[in-house]
């Protein structure tokens, strides 16, 4: 009796021996769900890393050809009343000799569209030449100097070419001399078609977004060009930081950049026949071949030669938009050749 009570409680070997195996499998059961879903959870947030850097298409990437209703609203067109002249502006600005020539080209394609607003031309005495000077007003834009406004942090991560790209906002003194409405527009665009009807704008501030021709794409930043903000691009960077939530975004028509043609080829064919302003970003048919930091000044009589040599960047899709550029440089110098002849070898004061 004794002897039995004393193993009454004992456990034979072989069942701890089924209990430890099935112990393990649970526990080997739970090791491979954690497994799973570490596998799992990897593999969808690599998805989501791979979706982001290539960027969710949008419609403008799936562009077709479904609207064609015209860009403006009748009913406002035809009760639109022209900008005064003394009250609107069209601005452009020159910080190199080598825009004059563009800037000359500028004002004769605001004649063509009947442009009535004011043209002034920014520039840096200190950076332009009286010859560049002359060329450039000789179509009409009135000289107006600044000062420079220099970048900050003495330009350290600002895009060598937009180091004078500050002084662009000395736009917003021109409110102190009466004028009521601006446009800006860059000194490497070409007017197709009248945009008085900016004028009339409600707003305090808009812009046409941005495009790029890499994963960037169509962006939401406008392109114009102590807040946080990416300095390599100057201006616009500080203007897209400033109006970020308040800035209204033009339809591309107002600046048909030529990186759309590259980026999405129908919406640009589409975009061409309504286009207010076409921006030559890619290529600029002024400046010299490969070379469009503007350090090289294209001569007058070599604008022809040089934007046919030009014609074969980007696989020659530009070669359009570079002939038009070139017929109304034609049209410029066949209207104000004496005017620019008096100009080469001008010198003193600016």
């Amino acid at each position: 009796m004794w002897i039995f009570s004393r193993y009454k409680d004992y456990t034979p070997l072989w069942t701890d021996v089924a209990s430890l195996k099935q112990a393990n499998r649970a526990h080997a059961l739970r090791i491979l769900a954690i497994l799973l879903v570490i596998l799992v959870s990897v593999w969808y947030n690599g998805y989501l890393i791979a979706k982001l850097a290539k960027k969710w298409p949008t419609p403008l990437d799936n562009y077709q050809q479904l609207n064609p209703n015209p860009l403006l609203n009748d009913e406002f067109y035809q009760s639109f009343k022209s900008p005064t002249h003394d009250e609107t502006a069209v601005v452009t600005c020159m910080y190199t000799d080598s825009y004059a020539t563009a800037i000359a080209t500028l004002g004769h394609s605001l004649d063509r569209v009947n442009s009535t607003a004011t043209r002034l031309l920014f520039y840096l005495p200190e950076h332009v030449s009286s010859e560049a000077l002359c060329i450039a007003t000789a179509t009409g834009f009135v000289p107006h100097p600044v000062s420079r406004i220099a970048p900050p942090h003495n330009g350290e991560g600002t895009n060598k070419r937009f180091l004078d790209a500050y002084s662009k906002l000395n736009l917003w003194t021109l409110n102190d001399a009466g004028y009521k409405a601006v446009v800006h527009l860059d000194a490497d665009t070409l007017v197709l078609r009248n945009f008085d009807e900016l004028f009339a704008l409600p707003y305090r501030f808009g812009a046409v977004p941005d495009v790029y021709v890499g994963s960037h794409g169509f962006a939401l930043e406008f392109n114009t060009g102590t807040l946080s903000y990416d300095e390599i691009q100057a201006d616009q960077a500080f203007l897209n930081q400033y109006y970020a939530a308040s800035a209204v975004r033009l339809p591309y028509a107002y600046n048909a950049n030529l990186a759309i043609k590259v980026r999405k080829p129908a919406m640009w064919e589409d975009l061409w026949k309504r286009a207010r302003v076409v921006h030559y970003t890619l290529v600029k048919p002024f400046l010299a071949e490969a070379d469009n930091s503007g350090e090289t000044i294209v001569p007058m009589e070599g604008l022809e030669e040089n934007i046919r040599a030009r014609m074969g960047e980007f696989d020659g899709v530009f070669k359009e938009e570079l002939l038009e550029w070139l017929g109304q440089w034609k049209e410029t110098y066949a209207k104000y050749g004496e005017k620019l002849k008096e100009c080469e070898g001008k010198v003193g004061d600016v």
